[in-house]
């Protein structure tokens, strides 16, 4: 079953996701990590849930792993 990363109510704390970090949407070079907080207040938003991850970087999510 492969979930929607658009759709917030798919994001939890503390899942493995791949984002796409600010810097790199025009490359759209990948970066996994665990989600600490979910930054979207919306329910989706077309390019992706913002998340921080435990790292502390910020980016959208494109794959829940």
């Amino acid at each position: 079953m492969i979930l929607d990363a658009r759709k917030r109510a798919n994001i939890k704390i503390g899942i493995f996701v791949e984002i796409v970090l600010k810097a790199n949407q025009r490359t759209g070079e990948l970066t996994q990590g665990v989600v600490t907080k979910i930054l979207t207040k919306s329910v989706s938003h077309p390019y992706g849930i913002k998340v921080q991850l435990e790292s502390g970087l910020i980016g959208r999510v494109k794959n829940i792993i």
